[in-house]
């Protein structure tokens, strides 16, 4: 068994929209296991907190229900178990054990999917477990039916349950998770450092929390205040070119010049044509020329949703295969903007 990370707990996870579902729900096994989702399956990319929601109901069962079997382990442990079960043939005691405990949560599950036997193992362990009302929760990179040579029978069985899923955060859930940390860790992070890191740091809460951890330490051994050069200069493996320091409000302005437009117009509701085609070009290079996500992009074009963005970006993809204006205007705007 892992033990449990006390430092992350429910407390210290921040809630954004992006994993508030996943949150809410984990919270739920947390307060009522075997009763509430089960089993509770969490999927999302590398870095976006499944293995810390784990750690906290984990830490959430032990201190209020201690008398309850727990086991948190990565999948890979299980395989190695299952192994030298075999190997030591000790296979009697493996399902003993884990057939016979209370809350099992297992990390990174998709690792399962090419081991035959370990699959055959686990779906009977998970058969045992369910049918005694046993809290099962398991992580994993993808939804069941997408994770390759996954048995059938057990993404049916991984379907039985509830499926939560976290999506990269949002930058204001960003600049929160920067300023917690901060405060945890006591760092002084002034405001603009924040709104930069969490504006050009996107895909990965780990990279994220990494990031200030390398400016706190490049900080302190050259005993230098913490200002955006000098997270330019420290995470420079990180941010990319001088394209990850575009911004949307960069984008919209230029936009608005190059084709005699105010910036108003193409945040306002208007749908005048040369009005909608020149905010359709911005969306489309606000996503090429930014780290912004499609969310974050739609909020600064007047509080417009994902789906409008998306089918701004599509519509200009589409148009550039046949309208040689467009080339030479994209083109133009994206050079002026990356200069």
């Amino acid at each position: 068994m892992l033990n449990p990370n006390l430092r992350f707990t429910f407390d210290n996870f921040v809630v954004g929209s992006s994993n508030q579902f996943a949150h809410a729900a984990s919270l739920a096994v947390a307060n009522q296991p075997g009763n509430a989702y089960n089993p509770l399956f969490i999927y999302g990319g590398v870095g976006l907190g499944k293995t810390h929601l784990l750690h906290a109901i984990a830490a959430q069962i032990s201190q209020k229900a201690p008398n309850l079997i727990l086991e948190y382990l990565s999948a890979e442990t299980f395989i190695n178990d299952l192994i030298n079960a075999i190997r030591y043939e000790k296979m009697p005691a493996f399902q003993k054990k884990y057939r016979s405990i209370d809350v099992l949560l297992v990390d990174d599950v998709q690792f399962m999917a090419t081991q035959e036997r370990t699959q055959e193992e686990f779906f009977h362990t998970f058969n045992a477990l369910y049918d005694s009302q046993k809290q099962i929760v398991v992580t994993s990179d993808k939804v069941p039916k997408d994770i390759p040579e996954l048995e059938e029978r057990l993404q049916s069985r991984f379907e039985w349950g509830l499926i939560a899923d976290i999506q990269a955060p949002d930058m204001e859930t960003r600049a929160a998770i920067l300023n917690k940390k901060a405060e945890v860790e006591k760092i002084e992070l002034p405001s603009d450092v924040c709104h930069f890191l969490a504006r050009h740091i996107h895909s990965n809460v780990r990279i994220l929390e990494g990031s200030l951890t390398r400016v706190k330490a490049f900080s302190e051994m050259s005993n230098q205040p913490i200002s955006i050069e000098m997270c330019k200069d420290v995470l420079k493996d990180i941010l990319g070119t001088k394209r990850s320091f575009i911004s949307i409000e960069e984008v919209i302005r230029s936009v608005a010049k190059h084709y005699g437009l105010k910036t108003s117009d193409l945040k306002s509701p208007k749908r005048a044509k040369p009005i909608t085609r020149a905010r359709q070009v911005a969306m489309y290079l606000c996503r090429e020329l930014t780290s912004e996500s499609f969310p974050e992009i739609g909020s600064r074009f007047g509080g417009r949703d994902h789906a409008t963005v998306i089918h701004g970006v599509n519509k200009i993809t589409a148009l550039l295969e046949v309208d040689p204006d467009l080339q030479y205007d994209i083109q133009l705007l994206g050079k002026s903007l990356t200069a």
